[in-house]
């Protein structure tokens, strides 16, 4: 028989402890709690909002899977026809149900779907179609008209609809074999507006409203109906998505005091919380295989109806923060600079919470030097970019006036360079070196924003193509040929300087392209990364300021683990890897010189036994 060091190519070492560095998978013995242990990579789960409905709407149809579904009918108001189709990454609208209805449901795949039932306001009605991938075809009616009912099936031949409501709120079970509706077992417990799926011989139903709000669960083994362990939290107008009756995904719905973005997970067995929706809300449309791959869609979080699509992504390796070392002066507002390396960085000029000063502070990984200082003290977000021996500090403020002024770093010295054309603070700024960068958006004067972009070249800056929307206090990740940027503070309606903004924008070299918005609205935040792998982390927002941190894979905006402590206006460090990111200063209220440092991956320790 092969050995262990046969097959994995080493022996298992022995450690007092732990065993530092021990790579992922890896065994090894702890001769101190005589125990063999092994590392594995901690996940999470959790949902990311991706592109919206066309139309929104709440109490529609919705059947298929994660990266294929179909979304139909509901109201808008009012009532709506409106089908769409979705290919995983975005919406298309395709023909239309022949009578317009809300409160409908429906399964299948998206090429083939059956619809039940639902309501043409005020009308409750039996009407059944047909979807073949192209066209809604009228078929058999239900035996009882209702609507809120929930559908389990494969396909339009092969689907059970159950529940509802005509008035009475009902028990009722039919199922469809393609031609013809049967009356079949009843539910244990009559609801309406309630969630599942499955398939004809095993299936799930759960939550809805009787008139309250129901945390029951019911199975079905193709021909009864069995009470299983309710819900967590009891609530109706939720989404749902199961493959049968031992594995599902509740999300969203309604209770007495709120909208809701709680989900959880069923494993054949009992429920569990697990990553909220990104928004709270009812009336929602769903599909998805099972508690790994689900999607949400439209809904209400009153007073209006939305299109907001959320896609969930069940195993997704999480990071770490943890704490390095504190700068030598507390500050916030400061520039950064990052030759790639969260071992390698610079912060340049900002406020200590008394006026703006010139330091400049070299991080090695563990500790904060003091360098060479600027010559122009200033504060409110100037710009900066490059590494710690080739950068370009640009713009901010030294008093109650934006600047202007640019100065380049050689690794020992700053020297006045070539000014940018538009004085401005609250800007971002990205680039590789005091050769090459981008200085875009920021605020010649509050409250008014700008939308200007300019290039540098090691000698002069030059005006480029705007951003789509003019935002300062803002933040970036990237070269100046491939970039993004997200967040941040434009005036008026409907946000405001607290609340920020969700938007983000992509540069091609040439011009901006607005792409995947942030889950969470933030100003003020730092970040790092390129244009399709980035980070975002903390800053503000109604709420407070965050710890809240967000992934770009270049799609999409997805959470991941917080930082350990709440600040806006750090200094934005622009890692060229995520791997690499590091915060460093900002306000908590006060200023602060803590600096945490993320990993990409965290891993925990297990027993084997475990």
């Amino acid at each position: 028989m092969a050995s262990y060091k046969d097959i994995h190519g080493t022996t298992v070492r022995n450690s007092d402890g732990n065993l530092s560095g021990a790579k992922t998978g890896e065994l090894f013995y702890d001769s101190t709690n005589l125990d063999f242990k092994y590392q594995h990579p901690n996940v999470v789960a959790s949902w990311r909002t991706t592109s919206p409905l066309n139309t929104a709407r709440d109490y529609m149809g919705g059947a298929g899977i994660a990266t294929a579904a179909l979304a139909f009918g509901g109201e808008t108001p009012p009532v709506t026809d409106v089908t769409e189709s979705w290919n995983g990454t975005s919406w298309t609208e395709v023909n239309d149900l022949n009578t317009a209805r809300r409160y409908i449901s429906g399964t299948g795949t998206y090429t083939s779907v059956i619809s039940a039932g639902g309501d043409t306001s005020p009308g409750v009605i039996d009407n059944c179609e047909s979807w073949n991938g192209t066209l809604w075809t009228e078929v058999a009616d239900l035996n009882t008209a209702r609507r809120m009912t929930v559908s389990a099936g494969t396909s339009n031949t092969s689907s059970i609809a159950f529940g509802g409501e005509s008035p009475p709120t009902r028990a009722n079970t039919e199922q469809w074999n393609g031609s013809t509706w049967t009356e079949v077992n009843d539910l244990n417990n009559a609801r309406e507006r309630f969630a599942g799926n499955g398939t004809v011989t095993s299936a799930i139903g759960f939550g809805g409203s009787d008139p309250g709000y129901e945390a029951h669960t019911e199975t079905w083994n193709g021909s009864t109906w069995t009470e299983q362990n309710n819900l967590n939290t009891g609530r109706y107008a939720l989404g749902g998505a199961a493959d049968s009756s031992t594995d599902a995904l509740a999300f969203g719905g309604g209770t007495a005091t709120a909208q809701v973005g709680v989900t959880e997970s069923w494993n054949g067995t009992s429920w569990s919380e697990t990553g909220d929706l990104v928004t709270s809300r009812q009336a929602v449309g769903s599909a998805g295989l099972n508690s790994t791959s689900a999607l949400v869609f439209g809904g209400q979080n009153p007073p209006a109806q939305t299109g907001i699509t959320e896609e969930w992504n069940q195993i997704r390796d999480i990071g770490a923060w943890s704490t390095g070392g504190n700068m030598n002066t507390a500050r916030g507002g400061s520039a950064g600079t990052s030759a790639g390396s969260q071992t390698a960085c610079l912060v340049v000029s900002g406020y200590n919470g008394t006026t703006v000063v010139t330091n400049n502070e070299s991080y090695n990984g563990s500790s904060w030097t003091e360098l060479a200082d600027v010559n122009l003290a200033r504060g409110s977000t100037a710009a900066g970019a490059g590494t710690t021996t080739s950068a370009l500090f640009s713009g901010g403020d030294y008093g109650p006036s934006p600047t202007a002024n640019s100065e380049s770093w050689n690794g020992s010295a700053w020297t006045e360079v070539s000014n940018l054309n538009t004085a401005r603070r609250g800007m971002s700024g990205i680039g590789a070196s005091n050769t090459s960068a981008l200085a875009y958006g920021g605020n010649p004067d509050p409250p008014s924003v700008l939308t200007n972009t300019e290039s540098w070249n090691g000698s002069s800056w030059t005006e480029v193509n705007d951003l789509n929307t003019g935002r300062s206090s803002m933040c970036g990740a990237g070269i100046a040929t491939a970039a993004l940027a997200w967040s941040g503070f434009s005036p008026g309606p409907p946000t405001n300087h607290t609340a920020g903004r969700v938007l983000n924008e992509s540069w091609n070299g040439t011009s901006w392209t607005e792409v995947g918005d942030l889950n969470a609205s933030r100003t003020d935040t730092s970040g790092s990364g390129t244009y399709t792998s980035a980070l975002t982390y903390a800053g503000r927002n109604p709420t407070g300021r965050l710890t809240n941190v967000e992934e770009w894979d270049g799609v999409a905006w997805t959470e991941t683990s917080d930082v350990s402590t709440a600040r806006d206006d750090a200094a934005n460090t622009q890692c060229n890897t995520i791997a690499n990111s590091i915060l460093c200063g900002g306000q908590t209220p006060s200023v602060t010189a803590a600096t945490e440092e993320f990993t990409s991956t965290s891993k925990s320790t297990k027993v084997l036994t475990d």
